[in-house]
């Protein structure tokens, strides 16, 4: 088959750029190697910075967002059991919406069912071949049958395990990665959340999330050693050291239940450079991962195809590679910005053991700072609601 953009990878961004591209009137096809029910049952973040709430509505995604999503002017901070507001719609006039990843991505294979884009699931042994060439052309296999989509360019949307960025070669990609030395157990359970925003814990025993999903589906993280097992923390054990690691006027009122599901979460940095090699485009988790402190996983790969998709659309519409040629360029900029507030909010929360007491009493007083610093919370919340796309 013809098309004119062919999308590797089925998850938020590639179905994103999928309709993004749609009303710009721009052909494109998606081929995914899971089933819809797989993509479906992956558990993941839901913070939606105010850029990526306004893309989404811009798209004709955001009617059940606005019905059922939960608008957050602020998240909390804690540290040395005492905790402090961080006024996100008072500093910076925005706010966050919490709407499961999960959510938007059955409103993006309704959106791909309704529009009659072509989506290609359980694709088997999807290769990307002559991206160096004027034709690129994926190939893979359904139900033993090869397929071949020729395209005009190949977007790489298939995550940090997909063949995308591994199509590009060795010598012309340059990458930069961080590995913290600890993980995140996480525990989603059908308990009414135990603070209406999101609260963020520094503590001696390690760092603390008490997020929510809806009003009777939370979600909590308590960092771990890097190589716990799941099987090691029965759910006992999990609310246990939530409560030691929050605000004890929070743990008070923290509702436990049995968990539904249960996982650990290895936290990294890394980057990619650059986005784009001859007709091959990559965005999201193929070209860059940030630890979840931050909220941006979710919120780069939407930036990304927004680029992504402008850039395309000024190709096709006024015949100008300008900012295809940028995208790169562009993209990175936020995502190391991103980075960086990543890495920050990371450091900021997290108990290093190697570190020792100096940086501990560091963090302490970083947090100490913040919870009296107009300028340093403004920064902050800057950067927590998302800056300019």
């Amino acid at each position: 088959m013809r098309t004119q953009v062919a999308i590797v990878g089925g998850g938020p961004a590639g179905l994103l750029l999928a309709q993004l591209l749609h009303r710009s009137g721009i052909d494109s096809v998606v081929v995914e190697r899971r089933s819809r029910e797989y993509v479906m049952s992956r558990i993941r973040a839901g913070v939606l910075e105010h850029g990526s709430t306004e893309v989404l509505r811009g798209a004709g995604l955001g009617a059940r967002m606005d019905r059922e999503g939960f608008v957050h002017d602020g998240v909390y901070l804690s540290t040395a059991g005492r905790g402090f507001r961080v006024d996100l719609k008072g500093l910076v006039g925005k706010s966050v919406t919490v709407y499961g990843q999960t959510e938007v991505q059955k409103d993006l294979f309704d959106a791909m069912d309704r529009t009659g884009c072509m989506l290609v699931d359980e694709a088997d042994d999807v290769a990307i071949h002559d991206i160096d060439s004027h034709a690129p052309w994926l190939s893979y296999t359904k139900h033993d049958v090869e397929h071949r989509v020729d395209a005009d360019f190949v977007a790489g949307c298939d995550g940090s395990h997909g063949v995308s960025r591994s199509a590009i070669p060795e010598h012309a990609l340059t990458t930069y990665e961080r590995i913290y030395p600890f993980g995140w157990i996480g525990v989603l359970s059908e308990t009414p959340p135990v603070s209406h925003e999101i609260l963020y814990a520094q503590h001696e025993r390690g760092f603390a999330l008490c997020s929510m999903r809806n009003m009777m589906l939370s979600r909590y993280y308590v960092q771990c050693p890097l190589d716990d097992q799941v099987e090691s923390w029965s759910d006992a054990r999990f609310w246990d050291e939530l409560r030691r690691r929050i605000p004890a006027e929070v743990a008070d009122a923290l509702v436990t239940g049995p968990s539904i599901e249960k996982s650990i979460t290895p936290l990294r940095s890394f980057v990619a450079e650059p986005m784009r090699y001859g007709r091959l485009l990559l965005a999201g988790d193929a070209a860059h991962i940030v630890p979840p402190t931050g909220a941006k996983g979710l919120n780069l790969a939407v930036s990304d195809v927004v680029y992504l998709a402008r850039a395309l659309t000024e190709h096709y519409d006024e015949h100008s590679d300008a900012a295809l040629d940028a995208y790169s360029e562009t993209a990175l900029r936020r995502v190391w910005k991103s980075v960086r507030f990543s890495w920050w909010m990371t450091t900021m929360l997290h108990r290093f053991d190697l570190d020792g007491a100096f940086a501990a009493r560091i963090q302490t007083s970083e947090l100490d700072y913040l919870s009296s610093s107009q300028a340093a919370l403004t920064a902050l919340a800057e950067n927590y609601v998302g800056l300019p796309l």
